[in-house]
């Protein structure tokens, strides 16, 4: 009987096993397709049947980083015989650059957008993992009335969806001037991010035994200097995973900044990257040259969670298990 429950057990794992690559397969066809359509001539970006095979080539990035229009009439080929390669590419693909009066190429706005993104989502982290932190010490260390009717309503402001309050927002930016401004989606995105960073905050901080802080007040420590010196340093964990879900939240949200920004220099990337869909469909859409953008806006959020997993699980299991 043992022999079978082995066998069975074995089955039973290597099917999981199976299942998870499987699953794992699937999930990466979209990374792959945006990854692979990057590198695609624009005419086998979008075929139907989808070209699976072919031969990769950057040109969709260096349009992404450049400002360019379409070549009209012949090209000059003297012009085009002392252009660097990667300017021939561009040339070859029936576009020319747009150059200042001194010969420079023009940049395209995605560098700009890429560091309004950066500020907006660092900002916004720094503040929610900051304010979280110190109201969940405050929660989980002191009594106060109707302390659970506080909670869950930090706890309400996540449950509700933000199409919902999309124009009372609008209207309330409006009329305290702060629309078009960035530091209008940092308080977005951080009042946003707070009660996700509250509530992880308060369960890990509840479980770190009472007579450490105990023995820092004997010590003449104030509570500052107890969640600074005795709680954090205990706490890397769940502030590590607050600071990723908080950064990739407020990397990838769109309809904040739909609603608040108008101007052009203030966009962010995941509303600029919709702005050149829309621009560009009214002829044909630059497939390569979008996914190309999407890929660069991918790799802060890859590079920062693959340095940072082993903290990420081990705070989410912490704020979890009581």
């Amino acid at each position: 009987m043992a022999v079978v429950l082995s066998r069975a057990s074995r089955w039973w794992n290597r099917a999981a096993i199976v299942a998870a690559l499987a699953l794992l397969v699937i999930s990466m066809i979209p990374l792959y397709w945006i990854g692979s359509t990057a590198f695609k001539p624009r005419a086998a970006a979008a075929t139907v049947p989808p070209t699976v095979f072919f031969t990769p080539e950057i040109t969709p990035f260096i349009k992404l980083f450049t400002s360019r229009v379409q070549q009209r009439g012949e090209r000059d080929e003297a012009v085009y015989a002392k252009a660097p390669w990667w300017e021939k590419l561009v040339i070859d693909a029936g576009d020319r650059f747009i150059k200042d009066d001194k010969g420079n190429i023009e940049t395209s706005g995605y560098v700009a957008r890429f560091v309004n993104s950066i500020v907006i989502a660092v900002s916004s982290t720094f503040f929610a993992v900051a304010l979280g932190t110190m109201t969940a010490y405050g929660f989980s260390r002191f009594r106060m009335p109707g302390e659970g009717d506080w909670l869950f309503f930090i706890l309400s402001t996540r449950m509700l969806p933000p199409v919902v309050v999309a124009i009372p927002m609008f209207l309330m930016y409006r009329a305290v001037g702060m629309t078009d401004t960035h530091i209008g989606l940092i308080i977005l995105y951080t009042a946003f991010n707070l009660s996700f960073s509250v509530w992880l905050m308060k369960g890990f901080i509840d479980e770190i035994p009472k007579e450490y802080e105990e023995a820092a007040l004997v010590d003449g420590a104030s509570s500052l200097q107890i969640l600074r010196r005795v709680f954090l340093p205990t706490m890397v964990p769940a502030v590590i995973t607050v600071t990723l879900f908080a950064f990739v939240t407020s990397w990838n949200e769109f309809l904040g900044a739909l609603v608040i920004m108008r101007n052009d220099s203030g966009l962010t990337l995941p509303l600029l990257l919709a702005l050149t869909r829309t621009v560009t469909s009214l002829g044909s859409t630059d497939w390569g040259m979008l996914q190309a953008g999407v890929t660069v806006a991918v790799i802060p959020c890859v590079v920062v969670f693959f340095l940072l997993q082993r903290y990420y699980v081990a705070g989410l299991y912490s704020g979890a298990v009581k």
